[in-house]
């Protein structure tokens, strides 16, 4: 089950309990944590290789595939409306695609890892008292990428379009990126202090890839590709209010 289909079940879930006696919700100074899982989807583009060697190269696009992962995520209340949110993750590991004219259809290129902690300022609408709590939120993300890796693939792509069969190794390293984010998702209490949650982030990460083509140990070539990844996340799981 896709975790957008995942993610509509789990508001209807909450609607359908509703009808269950009320219980007192959240009120300043409340912190609720939340475990799930959480799902990266990216709604990725990228501008064309650049080469030193070649200039730029029409056509040589990539794409980033999704990844599931634990998600973590934590409310602080700091009146009974407002609340500061975190998003938190283990690492999401992405494989990164040839697409476009030139490179669509070569498959895997290259993976990296990334976490993307995400702070928000969030507003709940309902009164403390509901244990039906939705919620909107905005603020800012990092996203550090590391433990990048290249395949043979991109590689051997390296010499064919270099048309240099000297080329014997590649690497990659892709730039940290600073974005806005977005939220919006619903907490249901289903005791005092058990609830179960539903979210969706919209989060701006954008990247430079630096690509090195080593002939032995010398440097070849360098390219650079700017990488809009632009996910939605998705979560859903269980909450506690301590």
């Amino acid at each position: 089950m896709d975790m957008s289909r995942t993610f509509k079940l789990g508001v209807l879930a909450a609607a359908v309990m509703a009808a269950a006696p009320a219980v007192q919700a959240y009120e300043a100074g409340d912190f609720i944590g939340r475990v799930g899982v959480a799902t990266v989807d990216p709604d990725s583009s990228s501008g064309n290789l650049n080469s030193n060697a070649l200039g730029e190269i029409d056509g040589a696009k990539v794409s980033v595939d999704s990844n599931s992962q634990l998600g973590l995520t934590a409310t602080y209340m700091l009146t009974d409306q407002i609340g500061v949110g975190v998003l938190a993750a283990t690492p999401f590991k992405h494989d990164i695609k040839g697409d476009g004219a030139a490179l669509g259809g070569t498959g895997k290129l290259a993976e990296t890892k990334h976490l993307p902690p995400t702070i928000t300022l969030q507003y709940f609408p309902m009164p403390s008292g509901s244990k039906f709590q939705p919620y909107v939120g905005a603020g800012v993300n990092y996203t550090n990428f590391f433990e990048e890796k290249t395949t043979q693939t991109l590689t051997n792509t390296y010499d064919a379009v270099a048309g240099n069969p000297g080329i014997d190794g590649t690497d990659i390293k892709l730039d940290d990126s600073f974005g806005l984010a977005a939220e919006i998702g619903l907490d249901y209490m289903i005791t005092e202090n058990v609830g179960i949650n539903a979210a969706v982030w919209w989060i701006d990460i954008d990247t430079e890839a630096t690509i090195n083509a080593y002939a032995g140990n010398a440097v070849a070539d360098t390219s650079t590709i700017d990488v809009d990844i632009d996910p939605w996340v998705y979560m859903v799981g269980v909450s506690y209010k301590f």
